[in-house]
């Protein structure tokens, strides 16, 4: 297979901003059909792309190899499953699905089809995580004993979306939580425990616009938090170890890079501005010594190169559906510990 056909379904955020211009960016991938009840708005930037009205008429389609699902997180798992039966590798948009037994069968259904199946979990390619992963990874910081993530917003009202609306899979926790989880569960697998305080903090809300996650590994703590009044952010990531800590300011540059319209391979791609860059403090013989440390530059591309890789060459996947569904366990464990207000054990 020298070129894999790629069907979207849905073209919002998720489907124009960033899964077709990072597919655009890969060698020997095409953009065949997009599912979307809006084709004058694909087609003022895909002209030559087919739209279509239905699932069905994507999935109708032999040519199409792969199915990218953009929806909302609610209509995940029932879009996967049909891809999946009908012959096709699948795509799917974070959170992977609502429930860890829907993960499960999605994971068995693409083995028996002999099919790929992978989860968009981007931000495992942010210019500030892969420089994280690289300060934990190279030993610098020696064991590590608390790693801390931040994912705030200023948004006060509540906004008319469906991500702020009450249903499955809205909310804080399954969108910029899912993000941080998998960071953490990427860097240190599965915790011993979980503990989680999940709720709606803004007037009006009715869905989870705050958490605060502790994952247990032992003598090291991983924490996530995240809230939507926060008008001057802190740190994003916070590593602290034996030999040293690691502070780093600022959000990574390809989610707004993407929004203006650049694509990988745009000058300054995935870099970060100097003023954004990382401290690491480390001692050495008797002194203590803080440097900047250059941000690794960002490459959600990365991710689509692994598909394509895993589809033509039987390479691994760049996010495998296990691992998602961890993510969702943990997700589900965090809501059951906030409503029970007691720690909940991972296994």
């Amino acid at each position: 297979m020298n070129t894999i056909k790629v069907g979207i379904v849905g073209y919002g955020l998720s489907g124009e901003t960033f899964h077709t211009p990072l597919i655009q960016s890969i060698e020997g991938m095409d953009i065949l059909k997009i599912v979307s009840r809006n084709a004058d708005k694909v087609k003022r930037k895909l002209p030559d792309t087919e739209v279509v009205s239905s699932i069905e008429d994507l999935l109708s389609d032999e040519r199409i190899d792969l199915v990218v699902i953009t929806t909302p997180n609610s209509t995940h798992y029932s879009y996967a499953k049909q891809s999946l039966l009908a012959g096709k590798h699948v795509v799917v948009e974070k959170p992977f699905v609502i429930q860890k037994e829907e993960a499960q069968d999605l994971i068995e259904t693409a083995s028996g089809q002999n099919k790929m199946l992978s989860v968009f979990h981007n931000r495992r390619w942010d210019n500030d995580f892969l420089t994280v992963k690289n300060c934990i990874e190279s030993g610098v910081m020696g064991e590590i004993y608390q790693y801390e993530a931040h994912f705030d917003r200023y948004r006060p009202e509540v906004r008319e979306r469906w991500r702020e609306q009450s249903g499955p899979g809205a909310g804080m926790l399954y969108d910029l939580g899912a993000h941080l989880i998998d960071q953490a569960l990427y860097l240190f697998g599965n915790p011993i425990s979980v503990y989680g305080d999940v709720f709606a903090q803004r007037a009006g809300s009715v869905v989870d616009d705050y958490f605060h996650i502790i994952l247990n590994y032992g003598k090291m703590r991983a924490i996530l938090h995240s809230g939507s009044i926060v008008r001057s952010s802190g740190p994003k990531f916070q590593v602290h170890g034996s030999k040293g800590s690691f502070i780093k300011f600022g959000l990574d540059s390809q989610e707004d890079a993407l929004r203006q319209g650049k694509k990988p391979g745009s000058p300054g791609w995935g870099s970060d501005q100097e003023q954004w860059y990382g401290k690491l403090t480390t001692e050495i013989g008797e002194q203590e010594i803080t440097k900047k440390l250059e941000t690794i530059p960002g490459s959600y591309e990365t991710f689509y190169q692994g598909i394509f890789q895993s589809i033509t060459d039987q390479a691994p996947v760049p996010v495998s559906a296990s691992e998602a569904m961890n993510t969702i366990k943990v997700i589900e464990l965090a809501k059951k510990s906030s409503l029970e207000q007691r720690t909940v054990l991972f296994e």
